[in-house]
C-alpha cells in the first residue's frame, strides 16, 4: 500500500478523521499500523482504513482496532464489504481474535449500522460514556464558509463578554512550539489531580506535535508570564479538533479558557475548516454528573451535540476472546 496515496485520500475525504491518518499511527507507539485502500472501477481509491494491531504474544494472538474507521460512504455496502475482506486478511496474518471499530456514523444512521451488522459485527449501542474507547458524544461547531465575525456573533452573549473580558484583563493566547511543553505538562498534571484522571506523558504530547507536521498545535493562554490554560488542537480533513485541554486552578476570573477556544476557532475558520470539533462531552445529558460542566462550557459557543453510533466488535477467534480481552484490560492497552 502506498502510504502517500492512502494519506492523500484520507485527508481530502469528507469521511476522513485524524485518527485514521498515517500521522496518528506514529503517535500510537506499541501498535503496528496496517493500511487498507479499496478502489472503484476506474482504479481510484473510494475507501480506506487504518488498522492498528496490538500483539498479545503469550496467547499468540492480537487485537485489531480501526479508530473512527471506515473512511468511506458507509451506506455503500459493497465498499464496506471490500474493506472488511482486506481486514480479514490482516486478522489471518496476526492470528487476531477480534476487531474493534467506532466509526463516525450517526446513531440514527441505521443503513450504516445494518451494513456492519450484516457483516457479522456485534453492535454495542448500549454502551455509554466511559464504557466506550472513544466518546460517543462530541460537541461540534459548523464554520463552513463563515467569517470570524459571523461565528463570534452567534456565541451566547455571556461567552462573548467573557472573551472580551479576558482580552481587557491582559490575557494573551497564542500558538506555541514544543518549547512550551513543560508549562503545558504542569497544567495537565494540575488538571489531572483536580479532575481525577490519568494524564499522558510529555513524550506522548511531543510525539503528537511532531507526528502531525505542524497540523497539531499547542495553544497557551498567559497573563504576563503566568500560564493559565493550554490546549492541543489537530487540523485534519478540514476539521479542527480540540483534543486535549488543561487549566490552572488560579485566575479563573480572567476567563482564559474562553479566549483560548476563540483563538482556536479563529484559526480553524482562517484555515478553511468546515467544522470545529470540541470533542467529547460524556454524560452531557445528566446535570448531576461531575462532567456536566464540560458540556455547559462548550454549549455556550452555540454548536450542536453530535452523537455517534458507538462501538462495533467482530470476533475472529471465539476460543481466546474472553481471556485476551482480560489481558488487554489488565495492561490498559487500548
Amino acid at each position: 500500500m502506498d502510504i502517500k496515496e492512502y494519506e492523500e485520500f484520507c485527508k481530502n475525504s469528507k469521511y476522513g478523521n485524524f485518527m485514521q491518518s498515517a500521522d496518528w499511527a506514529k503517535v500510537k507507539k506499541g501498535w503496528i499500523p496496517e493500511y487498507i485502500a479499496v478502489r472503484d472501477e476506474r482504479g481510484k481509491i473510494n475507501g480506506c482504513t487504518l488498522v492498528l494491531v496490538k500483539k498479545i504474544p503469550i496467547l499468540n494472538t492480537a487485537m485489531l482496532y480501526a479508530p473512527r474507521g471506515f473512511v468511506c460512504d458507509t451506506h455503500d455496502s459493497k465498499t464496506v464489504r471490500k474493506i472488511f475482506e482486506q481486514i480479514k486478511l490482516i486478522a489471518e496474518k496476526y492470528h487476531a481474535y477480534t476487531l474493534k471499530t467506532d466509526p463516525l456514523i450517526d446513531e440514527t444512521d441505521f443503513i450504516s449500522i445494518k451494513n456492519l451488522i450484516d457483516l457479522g459485527f456485534v453492535y454495542h449501542g448500549e454502551k455509554q460514556g466511559y464504557d466506550n474507547t472513544q466518546c460517543r458524544e462530541n460537541y461540534v461547531l459548523d464554520i463552513k464558509d463563515k467569517s470570524c465575525d459571523e461565528v463570534f456573533a452567534n456565541f451566547k452573549s455571556k461567552w462573548r463578554y467573557n472573551i472580551r473580558l479576558a482580552m481587557r484583563k491582559g490575557v494573551e493566547c497564542k500558538f506555541c512550539g514544543e518549547d512550551e511543553l513543560d508549562d503545558f505538562m504542569e497544567l495537565m498534571k494540575e488538571t489531572g489531580r483536580r479532575d481525577g484522571f490519568e494524564i499522558r506523558s510529555e513524550e506522548y504530547f511531543r510525539n503528537f506535535l511532531q507526528a502531525f507536521h505542524g497540523n497539531a498545535k499547542l495553544c497557551i493562554a498567559k497573563l504576563d508570564e503566568k500560564v493559565l490554560s493550554g490546549a492541543l488542537l489537530v487540523n485534519y480533513a478540514n476539521v479542527a479538533s480540540y483534543v486535549y485541554g488543561c487549566s490552572s486552578n488560579e485566575y479563573r476570573k480572567y476567563m482564559p479558557n474562553y479566549l483560548m477556544q476563540w483563538t482556536m476557532i479563529k484559526y480553524a475558520i482562517e484555515s478553511g475548516c468546515r467544522t470545529y470539533d470540541f470533542c467529547g462531552i460524556p454524560y452531557w445529558y445528566d446535570e448531576t454528573h461531575k462532567n456536566y460542566g464540560v458540556y455547559r462550557f462548550k454549549q455556550g459557543f452555540n454548536g450542536k451535540v453530535k452523537t455517534y453510533a458507538g462501538e462495533f466488535d467482530y470476533v475472529f477467534r471465539n476460543g481466546v476472546n474472553h481471556i485476551a480481552d482480560l489481558a488487554m484490560k489488565l495492561k490498559k492497552l487500548v
